[in-house]
């Protein structure tokens, strides 16, 4: 939201990295692939580490969703949260691909939670190969969206292809910003690891697209290319990259929380944003075995049951300055009948 409409210390907190998932329950039109030990033993982990039960998955499951991640976010210390819309994968000529994918949630659901409930800042997902891409993009800015989220390596999209230069500029003139996934990925299926280099976001941050590298570029395995160099080059050039710090305190925080210390110092602090990838488990172990937190803040925080709130004070006692949690503000279009000041 532009934070001329409201004195800076009136901004709330924000977690501008916050998944919505559902089955379909209710006729929300999400689905979620379960088939195979794996993928169920993946969703009962991710429940489990938000405090939701595993059975919850065979009720009204997206309601219950929705409900706890309120009701925690209402408990936090954060005002608001961008919540993500998850388009489907497409083939090169824009056709969905049927099976692919883990997840979908589409943007009219994300749209009409964000109605409903102002602590959501809703943010769509559309494949810009799509034929419909332009019409889909229009109508999503007309409901309010607020955000564009792309996994480019899991959803198969190359921002650097020219054939989407339109729906970059249309991005750049509504002022919405895209938040797409760099680095490494283990949750969802990869259809092209090399979608996540930060370099395939040189033409719509070249367009004038206000772009935000999820992960700033990180890995998330010992194996894993590590892009985060890239990302710390481009912020160079591009006045309008940022990054976020999603996923710094997962339980392999050895891994990207090698970043945090460069991700907290000038030039680089000025262009980070805070957000927890929820419901990604949140870890402090890493953080103190490294130093990164001191014993009070492990001993406070390490165990609280509400992990928004664990890893919003995570961060803060990594040192994040409390500018990253109230920056993504200043990137955002104004939401239609809604003062910044009256969100928590």
């Amino acid at each position: 939201m532009n934070p001329d409409q409201a004195p800076p210390t009136a901004l709330p907190a924000v977690d501008m990295h916050v998944h919505i998932v559902g089955t379909g329950a209710g006729g929300t039109g999400c689905w979620l692939g379960l088939d195979g030990l794996y993928r169920r033993w993946q969703a009962r982990l991710l429940l489990s580490a938000i405090g939701m039960h595993p059975r919850d998955l065979d009720g009204d499951f997206d309601r219950l969703y929705v409900e706890h991640l309120l009701e925690r976010l209402r408990e936090s210390s954060l005002g608001a949260a961008v919540i993500l819309a998850q388009e489907r994968v497409h083939d090169p000529q824009g056709k969905p691909v049927p099976g692919a994918g883990l997840f979908h949630v589409p943007n009219d659901y994300v749209l009409a939670l964000a109605r409903r409930h102002p602590e959501f800042l809703p943010a769509v997902s559309i494949h810009p190969a799509r034929p419909d891409a332009l019409e889909e993009l229009d109508r999503c800015i007309a409901g309010g969206a607020m955000m564009m989220k792309l996994l480019p390596n899991v959803q198969h999209v190359d921002c650097s292809d020219r054939r989407f230069t339109r729906f970059w500029e249309r991005m750049a003139a509504a002022g919405l910003p895209l938040l797409s996934h760099t680095g490494g990925e283990k949750t969802l299926p990869v259809v092209d690891a090399s979608l996540a280099n930060p370099r395939h976001l040189e033409r719509p941050l070249e367009v004038g697209v206000t772009v935000i590298a999820a992960h700033c570029g990180t890995k998330s395995a010992l194996f894993d290319p590590q892009w985060f160099p890239d990302f710390v080059e481009m912020t160079r050039r591009h006045p309008n990259l940022y990054g976020d710090t999603s996923a710094f305190s997962v339980l392999n925080n050895r891994i990207r929380g090698r970043v945090v210390p460069e991700t907290q110092s000038e030039p680089l602090a000025s262009r980070i944003l805070h957000g927890s990838d929820w419901p990604v488990p949140v870890s402090a172990f890493w953080a103190r075995a490294k130093g990164l937190i001191d014993a009070a803040n492990h001993t406070a925080w390490a165990r609280h049951p509400n992990l928004l709130e664990r890893d919003y004070q995570l961060k803060r006692a990594m040192g994040y300055a409390p500018e990253c949690f109230t920056r993504v503000w200043s990137l955002l279009p104004p939401r239609k009948g809604m003062a910044t000041a009256s969100v928590r």
